[in-house]
């Protein structure tokens, strides 16, 4: 399967984005879905993780409550709703799927997008 993650941009602290990764080349429902991100100079590390079919979803911590990942089988997307955004947020965000394993570590995941840039200024 193909990932292209997109709606990275610069945004002030306490607003609002919404990324989209999009899906080909599989049948989308049969792989679980997550982001991850990587800030200059850090490891790439875990946002959110949903399941197959949409009825469960992980969260990191330092994200929870502000952060909705979602996704829509019929059209092969997923989302990250980002709200009361920090400036430690900003990152490069990878949305990336895997047929096998609904985890939060990295290692797990076979198939990644190219990363969309979220800039957050204080």
């Amino acid at each position: 399967v193909q990932l292209q993650a997109s709606g990275g941009g610069l945004v002030q602290a306490g607003g609002s984005l919404r990324l989209s990764c999009a899906a080909s080349g599989g049948t989308f429902s049969s792989y679980t879905a997550g982001w991850f991100r990587q800030a200059p100079g850090k490891e790439r590390e875990f946002v959110a993780t949903i399941s197959r079919s949409g009825r469960s979803t992980n969260y990191s911590d330092s994200v929870k409550g502000r952060f909705t990942i979602s996704r829509d089988n019929a059209k092969n997307m997923v989302y990250l709703q980002m709200n009361s955004l920090k400036p430690e947020d900003t990152a490069v965000y990878y949305c990336a799927a895997d047929s096998l394993h609904f985890s939060r570590r990295r290692e797990d995941y076979a198939y990644w997008g190219q990363g969309t840039l979220v800039t957050v200024s204080s």
